[in-house]
C-alpha cells in the first residue's frame, strides 16, 4: 500500500515535525535518528529545520538538493496523533 501524500507540515520544535497527510492522519516525526547521518547534519540548526518545502506532489519534505525526507519515511516512522 502506498503511503498517503503530505498536505501540510511544520517544525514544532528543534527535533519534531508535525505532518498532515491526504487521508487526514496527523503524525509527529522525530528527526533525532537521522542526525547521525552526515547528510542530515544541517537539520540540527533550528532555523534550517524550519526552512523546508513540501514536494509539489506531496511525496516528501525538501530542504535543498541534498536533504529531503520521503512521505514513506514520515508515514512509517511518525507517531500518529489521529484518533482511530
Amino acid at each position: 500500500m502506498k503511503p498517503p501524500r503530505i498536505i501540510s507540515a511544520q517544525a514544532i520544535d528543534d527535533r519534531t515535525l508535525l505532518v498532515e497527510f491526504s487521508n487526514h492522519d496527523v503524525k509527529k516525526y522525530d528527526i533525532s535518528q537521522l542526525l547521525d547521518k552526515p547528510m542530515f547534519a544541517s537539520l540540527q540548526k533550528p532555523g534550517f529545520l524550519k526552512s523546508f518545502s513540501i514536494d509539489l506532489d506531496g511525496y516528501g519534505l525538501i530542504w535543498n538538493d541534498e536533504i529531503d525526507i520521503s512521505e514513506y519515511e514520515l508515514w512509517q516512522n511518525g507517531v500518529s496523533l489521529t484518533d482511530d
